[in-house]
């Protein structure tokens, strides 16, 4: 590592293999607090490239514990956070439509460390356990239609980085490859990011992959589809713009599409939204994001797509999902 640390220091960048290695003597616990606090800073201070975002990438999945849930071809939804929007959990919340679409979901996710409740915040405080055994992930995905990977049980080899992650609080590359390590290997991907390089270095690693995806960024700063603005969607397929108007809505403000400031705020939106209790911003706002998976699983138009969340929300079909997760985990 202190190699790697004098090249970093001298504005060098990383080959793929260096990049892999570094990162797999941090997952094997090589590296000490300091060196891995001097690791992370180094990729604050500039952008990473794509060659070694991609050896990132390949050393958490090689020390990342698989599991396979192939057979019922999922979609992963989630935003790489970063964005420092402070929403509520929209992709978490989509994920619950999408699978009330019809769509299988193996959602990836984590506590928050960059926000104040990440995924993994509200689906604990919902009543849903977390496991990596796989008879009881496939039996949410088969009985539920989505199964929540949370990423600490599935990258036991990154226990070195986590509380340095959480005591810096600040955006690191690791909020960039959440989305590129679920332990699943879905071959469907809807992913949001934080900034328009990003979208572009995402763009070059996936078109390498033989997976369907979307990768999104509202242009007013969200890893998201906002409908504050123009959010930019890039696929299998080429690049194109999103707004309100693409599902016959009103542009929304910021202040309508916040989190609160605690996991139980998260939570009372979260239960508001597939109960139907919820503001129409919020609906709107979650069914966007639920149109562009259901599109990009099932090759639909989006506002086909958009049509399929809302009735997911008004059947009862997304709140029932969460229900029978609830169910499995107190069992």
């Amino acid at each position: 590592m202190k190699a790697i640390l004098e090249k970093l220091i001298q504005y060098e960048t990383l080959t793929k293999k260096e990049a892999k290695s570094a990162l797999t003597d941090i997952g094997h616990g090589k590296c000490n607090n300091h060196q891995i606090a001097a690791f992370l800073t180094t990729f604050m201070m500039r952008s990473v490239t794509v060659e070694e975002l991609s050896g990132f990438r390949a050393a958490l999945l090689d020390l990342c514990l698989p599991i396979d849930l192939s057979a019922y071809n999922p979609i992963d939804l989630c935003g790489t956070g970063g964005d420092g929007k402070d929403t509520f959990n929209i992709s978490t919340l989509a994920s619950f439509v999408t699978a009330g679409a019809g769509v299988k979901v193996a959602k990836h996710g984590n506590y928050g460390l960059s926000s104040s409740c990440g995924s993994s915040n509200v689906m604990e405080y919902l009543g849903v356990k977390f496991s990596n055994n796989a008879a009881f992930l496939e039996k949410c995905i088969d009985q539920a239609g989505i199964c929540i990977l949370h990423a600490p049980l599935f990258h036991p080899a990154m226990k070195h980085v986590a509380p340095i992650r959480r005591d810096l609080g600040l955006k690191t590359f690791f909020n960039m490859l959440g989305p590129l390590v679920n332990p699943s290997f879905p071959k469907q991907q809807m992913v949001g990011v934080f900034n328009l390089e990003l979208l572009r270095v995402y763009s070059y690693l996936l078109e390498e992959t033989d997976q369907r995806y979307s990768i999104i960024h509202a242009l007013d700063g969200y890893d998201e589809i906002s409908l504050t603005s123009d959010a930019k969607v890039t696929t299998n397929n080429g690049t194109f713009l999103v707004d309100a108007n693409t599902f016959d809505l009103k542009p929304l403000q910021a202040s309508e599409i916040g989190g609160g400031t605690s996991v139980e705020d998260a939570a009372k939106i979260f239960n508001n939204v597939l109960n139907g209790q919820s503001t129409e911003a919020q609906r709107q706002v979650v069914c966007a994001n639920a149109a562009i998976a259901i599109s990009t699983a099932n090759n639909v138009s989006l506002q086909d797509a958009y049509a399929s969340a809302e009735e997911s929300l008004d059947s009862g079909r997304a709140k029932a999902a969460l229900k029978t997760l609830q169910k499995l985990s107190a069992q």
